[in-house]
């Protein structure tokens, strides 16, 4: 309440002498302060809390994929799995891709066309212990891997562009891994240059 409004009403009670209506319509005027006063800070809180949450859709790895590509990956359809000594993997594909795969490529000889990618979820493994027999379930996510198939902007990679984004669980936040340049996966997946460079068939199921 400012300093002004105090004193014209102060002024008010000593022209009309009615110090308990006053007295209350200060009590009120005290109280509503407080209520504003609390809300602006909860405001004020939240609006910290969301500047400073990380929006991973403004990521991108230097030269190559923005993680914006791949928005709604978390709903993408299964592919296939795999696991590593120190990694659990799902491989995910947007509906590009698996109506490729149900077409029947890479395998009738066909390249996957433009518009497919893939999302592969990896994350650290550890024992089950509620399990009642010795299984590996995921614990902290590692890392994101993207492939991205554009055979105009990539031409030089089959076509394809790689992105990995690596998540630190502490921070909750991810980072572009500087290894997961175009050219670097793509050396990788030369080796399956024969299915159109994309290592996971579509499992059954």
């Amino acid at each position: 309440m400012s300093i002004v409004l105090l004193r014209s009403i102060q002024a008010d009670v000593r022209r009309s002498g009615n110090t308990k209506q006053t007295v209350g319509v200060l009590t009120m005027n005290g109280r509503s302060m407080l209520i504003v006063a609390a809300m602006a800070l909860v405001l004020a809180i939240l609006s910290e809390v969301a500047i400073s949450a990380q929006d991973k859709y403004t990521l991108r790895v230097p030269d190559g994929l923005a993680f914006s590509d791949f928005k709604g990956y978390e709903d993408w359809q299964l592919i296939s799995s795999a696991k590593t000594d120190d990694r659990m993997k799902v491989i995910l594909g947007n509906p590009t891709i698996i109506a490729a795969y149900k077409s029947g490529i890479p395998g009738n000889g066909k390249p996957f066309p433009d518009g497919s990618k893939i999302a592969k979820v990896q994350w650290k493994p550890k024992k089950s212990t509620e399990a009642p027999f010795s299984v590996d379930v995921p614990d902290t996510l590692a890392d994101l891997f993207f492939m991205e198939k554009d055979s105009k902007k990539f031409p030089d990679t089959g076509g394809w562009a790689y992105a990995q984004f690596d998540y630190d669980p502490t921070s909750a936040t991810f980072t572009p891994n500087k290894g997961g340049t175009p050219t670097c996966g793509h050396v990788c997946h030369v080796a399956v240059k024969a299915k159109d460079y994309v290592f996971h068939p579509y499992q059954k199921r």
